[in-house]
C-alpha cells in the first residue's frame, strides 16, 4: 500500500465551512464516508496540525490529505451495456461513447462505465497500466461524447499509446463556445495543472503539463461560434479548460463557465434565446468528431468520424434557424 498526499490551499474569500463538507467537494474520486474515515485515521491535517470532521475552515488554510492507495486490483464486473461499435478486429474495438457515461471505474462511478461495458461485450482486453483502466489507450470527460478506441492486447495497447505519444493520432473536436471569437483560426498553447483553488478542475498554470490546442471557426452565430478544434496534446479537460481561458467557455459546461457566465448584457431577444441554447445543452456541447490513426498490427490507415449526437444537433438546428448572422 502506499498514500498519495493532496495539498489544497482555501481559497481568499472562502465563506466559513466544515472540512468534511470543503473536502467532499474538492475530492472528486473520495466519498463522504472515506473523507469521514481519513480525517479520523489522522490523514488530514490543516496548517500542520491534525482536526475533527466538525473543524471550520478558513482563507488560506494549508490542508494536506493523505490518501492510501491499494495496489491490489479492483475487481472490475463485466456489465451488459448497450455499446455503438464502429470497428472491431482481433486487436482493437472502435467505439461512439454516448455523452453521460464514465470511462473508467473510480471511487462513486463503480459500474455503468465503458470498461464495465466492454468487458461484458468482449474480455479480452488488455491489461497495461491501470488495473481500473484496461484497453483505454485515451479517455472523454464523461458528459462530452464521441470516439475512442480499446486495445484487446498488450501489444497493441503499448503501439497505440506510442501513436499517441509522438502525436501520430488525427483528433478532431466539434464544439460550440459561447461569444464571437475575432480570429477564424487561433492556437493555445498553455501548461494545464489541477486547479489550486477546486481539486476537481484543471486550470492554466505557470507549471504543469504542455498542452496544446488549435480551434478553427467552422461558423458563426450571435451569441455562439461554431469551431473545430484540433488536438495536439490531450489532456484532462483541455479543450474545454482553453476555451474558458480565452474568455469563450464551452456552451453548456457546468465546470468552466460555459451555464451563462458571460451572459450578462443582453437585451431580452437574446437572452431568452441564451436560455434556450441552455435548455437544449444540459452538457457541455463538445463531441469528438474524428478519430484516424495507422493500425499498429495491419498498418492500414483507419480514420472514424461519428456525426453530432442528438443534442448537440438540436443546438445546431436552433442556432442555423434563430441565431444565423
Amino acid at each position: 500500500m502506499h498514500q498519495e498526499r493532496i495539498e489544497i490551499i482555501v481559497p481568499e474569500g472562502k465563506e466559513k465551512e466544515r472540512i468534511d463538507i470543503f473536502l467532499s467537494r474538492h475530492l472528486a474520486t473520495v466519498t463522504r464516508s472515506q473523507i469521514k474515515k481519513l480525517i479520523k485515521d489522522g490523514n488530514v491535517t490543516v496548517d500542520g496540525r491534525f482536526v475533527k470532521q466538525n473543524f471550520i475552515i478558513r482563507p488560506f488554510n494549508r490542508i494536506e490529505v493523505l490518501i492510501p492507495r491499494n495496489s491490489a486490483p479492483l475487481n472490475i464486473e463485466p456489465e451488459e451495456i448497450p455499446l455503438e461499435i464502429l470497428f472491431e478486429d482481433n486487436y482493437l474495438i472502435v467505439v461512439n461513447k454516448p455523452a453521460g457515461m464514465v470511462v473508467h471505474p473510480a471511487c462513486g462511478h463503480t459500474s455503468g462505465t465503458l470498461v464495465n461495458a466492454l468487458l461484458g461485450y468482449n474480455k479480452k482486453i488488455s491489461d497495461v497500466g491501470d488495473s481500473l483502466r484496461p484497453g483505454l489507450v485515451h479517455r472523454i470527460d464523461k458528459d462530452t461524447s464521441g470516439i475512442l478506441v480499446i486495445a484487446k492486447d498488450n501489444y497493441t495497447h503499448s503501439q497505440l499509446s506510442g501513436l499517441f505519444a509522438r502525436k501520430d493520432i488525427e483528433r478532431e473536436y466539434i464544439a460550440f463556445l459561447w461569444g464571437n471569437l475575432k480570429k477564424s483560426e487561433i492556437t493555445i498553447s498553455t501548461f494545464i495543472n489541477r486547479s489550486k483553488k477546486d481539486r476537481k478542475k484543471m486550470a492554466v498554470a505557470l507549471n504543469g503539463k504542455n498542452s496544446v490546442t488549435h480551434f478553427y471557426v467552422s461558423d458563426r452565430y450571435k451569441l455562439v461560434t461554431k469551431v473545430k478544434c484540433i488536438l495536439e496534446t490531450g489532456r484532462t479537460h483541455q479543450i474545454r479548460v482553453h476555451a474558458a481561458h480565452i474568455g469563450h467557455p464551452v456552451v453548456g459546461d457546468h465546470t468552466y463557465g460555459g451555464r451563462g457566465r458571460n451572459l450578462a448584457g443582453l437585451n431580452r431577444e437574446l437572452m431568452n434565446k441564451a436560455v434556450k441554447i441552455l435548455e437544449i445543452m444540459e452538457r457541455q456541447a463538445l463531441h469528438a468528431h474524428k478519430l484516424g490513426f495507422i493500425h499498429p498490427v495491419t498498418r492500414e490507415k483507419m480514420s472514424f468520424q461519428v456525426d453530432l449526437p442528438y443534442d448537440i444537433k438540436t443546438l445546431n438546428d436552433f442556432l442555423e434557424n434563430n441565431l444565423k448572422f
